[in-house]
């Protein structure tokens, strides 16, 4: 049996010590995306990665989040990408040669997506927005969004932004006057979006 091809490309992402890295298959079910912040959240059971847990042993690595078929890794400000690079792309393409695991089993089967029954009717139109809209966007900076609550009272939706939005300096700016702009229109009752995590 021959083995696939394995390539990978690299990206830019509005986070200048973030940077995307592209692979020609899926890594994730779409929709799920897993966000490490540091090498024990990387071991944590239900959402472990062997794959981000050997990232970090890379001195510049400071997060991992993995989602579609790509790999962000945030870097420590101290070192240039010209630097640390080269490296870190091989390491990532003998480790999919290799045929390693990028998950340990349980962590998709834990984290699975199911659509909440009990979601208002404006949650569930907030939920279509972020997916049909926002999502795809983000990911092709290298990020993710997650929707996390919503106060009907005040109007107030907290989102999650993970991978290089994740203290990214033009994450508030996106948030804003993207998001906030495009859920105030398209969802009544919407008034103010905030972000969770950042």
């Amino acid at each position: 049996m021959l083995a696939r091809p394995i390539y990978i490309y690299t990206e830019l992402s509005p986070n200048p010590n973030s940077m995307k890295f592209v692979l020609n298959f899926e890594l994730v079910p779409d929709g799920l995306s897993f966000d490490y912040p540091s090498q024990a959240a990387a071991l944590e059971p239900g959402k472990a990665s062997p794959l981000a847990a050997d990232l970090f042993q890379f001195p510049h690595v400071q997060r991992v989040f993995i989602a579609s078929n790509f790999i962000t890794i945030t870097k420590s400000e101290d070192l240039p990408w010209e630097e640390v690079l080269p490296d870190t792309k091989k390491f990532l393409k003998i480790y999919f040669d290799e045929n390693q695991p990028v998950f340990e089993p349980q962590t998709i089967e834990n984290n699975t997506l199911i659509v909440d029954a009990n979601d208002t009717e404006s949650v569930q139109k907030i939920k279509a927005v972020l997916d049909q809209y926002v999502r795809p966007a983000v990911e092709s900076d290298g990020g993710a969004i997650n929707f996390h609550s919503y106060d009907e009272e005040s109007g107030a939706v907290k989102v999650l932004l993970q991978g290089s939005c994740s203290g990214c300096p033009s994450s508030t700016l996106t948030l804003k006057a993207g998001i906030e702009n495009l859920l105030t229109r398209m969802v009544p009752g919407v008034k103010t979006v905030v972000a969770e995590g950042v």
